[in-house]
């Protein structure tokens, strides 16, 4: 059998080893997570976000992510380094903060724009 995981918004696709941490999937399809622990559950840099139904294609979480995300997980947010992927699974990748500031600034302007 064999994983397959899709990286949203971005839409890349890689095929891994069932049992294979979204982190280190997402490692090998050159997507950047950002993580300070070295993928150790310490610093939760990497949640990411995958939908109920698809929730089955990721291992169960561990205690250091039912500690850490507590009530998150009824959300669909899961630590990159501590999900196994198991099947097929789509998985939402948080905004760069950056990048998040930019659109921001960037719709306020389109806004202001269209007012004048």
């Amino acid at each position: 059998m064999v994983g397959r995981i899709t990286f949203l918004p971005l839409g890349k696709t890689i095929q891994v080893r069932p049992g294979t941490s979204v982190l280190r999937a997402a490692r090998e399809a050159k997507v950047h997570i950002a993580t300070r622990c070295g993928g150790n559950a310490g610093c939760l840099m990497c949640k990411i976000q995958v939908d109920p139904e698809q929730a089955a294609a990721l291992s169960p979480p561990s205690d250091a992510e039912r500690r850490k995300l507590g009530p998150l997980l009824e959300q669909g947010v899961r630590l990159a380094c501590q999900a196994g992927v198991r099947g097929e699974v789509a998985v939402r990748l948080p905004e760069d903060p950056l990048k998040a500031a930019i659109r921001k600034q960037l719709e306020r302007q389109r806004e202001d724009e269209g007012l004048w």
